[in-house]
């Protein structure tokens, strides 16, 4: 895709904030937010609204008034006081009543319950070369800093809130960079932004896709983006071992940056041992248990056989033999436990079982039900690596959840209630808790960052 032609505007706005004080009518009433999704007439006028990082230098910039200061990156609906000629995707200027100086600078979609993005707090007007910074000091973290490129040419190069660009993750994939957007405003810049981003790292090609969640949360369904010639497929290294990357599903291609070092970490365990892998996907812990790990037998379960089939091509790269099951991970469980059956080495890392606060409940109880039966099919004395990348579940919680799992005692009947599995409570010992590889940094400002928890148990 050919890069737009930039005009922007490359001075500070007018400090003209308006010198009458919205009235209380203003605050009371609710802002006119259309309820109902997007008609497809107006996606394509939200896709068209803004295609550049700001408005032409003609224009003045939109004013989105906040109720109270804030550093969260995050402005949701609720905190908004007033607004005054902002469009979807536009670049505001965020102020609070009373104030002068803009407190800073971000990406407004008034459809979202996240209605601004904020991307600068500071007064100074975010130019073009401002925007290139940014992407320059991702990048030097990555490969300056955390020297990444000698351990793989697959890790994450933005990481959305944590280097100030909310809104957007940006994963490198040997010579593609592939975005994720999750803001209407970032998706509109992505264009601009990613061609950018692949001159700064030498890279020739990059793609961008929307969330699952695009179409609720930001009220469009814009198409996917992609250089001319981006291939739909790539193979990667992570230390020495080959893994397939497939675009064709989307961003998600299976492979998560995000357990680099603990699929290293893993390995350390697993050394002639048994190793079942759970909600093993494309199968990255069970190829490096494999491989680097060097376990004697390796089983990795999925429900989907999308990425099984895609685990199975991962282990073949590598002349790596591992069986993979396409089995519901608590049945499976329970099959296991009514065979006697127990592993060295448990692996249990699902899919994100809590994605808003709603959710928080059932997905806790979901966790709790894994985990009971993950831990009685660890041998004693053996490892258990239990995770979870629910951001809204805090690691406190999450360790207080395995501990009650550990003591619960009592009877689990399998699916069809036709016999019993006696569960019996079992001892942690916890050796470590890690998180997310460094290229997923957390940023101070906004604590949701730090997603990702893993904890290692020998289970006795």
């Amino acid at each position: 895709m050919a890069r737009r032609s930039s005009n922007h505007r490359s001075q500070r706005p007018p400090r003209n904030a308006p010198q009458e004080q919205p009235s209380d009518e203003v605050y009371a009433e609710p802002l006119p937010y259309p309820a109902a999704p997007a008609s497809k007439e107006m996606t394509s006028l939200m896709i068209r609204q803004r295609t550049q990082f700001g408005p032409p230098a003609s224009e003045s910039i939109p004013v989105v008034h906040v109720k109270n200061r804030t550093r969260h990156p995050i402005l949701y609906r609720k905190q908004i006081a007033h607004i005054e000629h902002a469009k979807p995707g536009d670049l505001v200027a965020v102020y609070t009543d009373g104030h002068q100086e803009p407190l800073g600078y971000g990406v407004y979609n008034p459809r979202s319950e996240m209605s601004v993005r904020m991307l600068w707090n500071t007064p100074e007007f975010p130019t073009d070369a401002a925007w290139a910074e940014k992407l320059r000091a991702a990048v030097s973290l990555r490969r300056d800093t955390l020297k990444l490129d000698a351990q793989s040419d697959a890790w994450r190069v933005v990481h959305s809130e944590s280097d100030g660009l909310s809104g957007i993750v940006i994963d490198r994939f040997g010579d593609v960079l592939s975005a994720e957007t999750f803001g209407l405003g970032m998706y509109q810049r992505a264009s601009v932004l990613m061609p950018m981003l692949a001159s700064q790292m030498g890279l020739p090609h990059w793609l961008v896709q929307t969330s699952p969640q695009f179409l609720s949360q930001e009220g469009c369904d814009p198409p996917s983006l992609m250089s001319e010639g981006c291939p739909l497929q790539v193979v990667i290294s992570e230390h020495g071992t080959r893994f397939r990357i497939r675009f064709e599903g989307g961003h998600k291609t299976g492979f998560f940056c995000d357990q680099r070092e603990n699929r290293k970490k893993l390995a350390e365990f697993c050394e002639g041992k048994s190793v079942l892998d759970l909600c093993c996907y494309t199968g990255g812990f069970s190829v490096q248990a494999k491989v680097l790990g060097k376990a004697d037998d390796v089983t990795g379960v999925d429900l989907d056989e999308a990425p099984l089939k895609l685990a199975r091509e991962n282990a073949n790269l590598n002349q790596a033999r591992a069986k993979f099951v396409q089995a519901d991970a608590f049945n499976y469980m329970r099959e296991m436990l009514r065979n006697g059956k127990q592993y060295d080495v448990v692996v249990l890392d699902p899919p994100k079982l809590i994605r808003t606060r709603v959710e928080i409940e059932e997905g806790t109880r979901k966790h709790f039900a894994m985990n009971r039966l993950a831990m009685r099919l660890v041998k004693p004395g053996g490892l258990l690596l239990s995770c979870t990348c629910a951001g809204l579940l805090p690691e406190s919680e999450f360790l207080q959840l395995l501990v009650s799992a550990s003591k619960s005692q009592g009877d689990d009947l399998d699916p069809h209630g036709s016999s019993k599995i006696i569960s019996q409570s079992r001892t942690l010992q916890i050796i470590a808790r890690t998180g997310a590889a460094p290229d997923h940094p957390v940023i101070s400002t906004c604590m949701e960052t730090d997603y990702l928890k893993a904890v290692w148990m020998i289970v006795n």
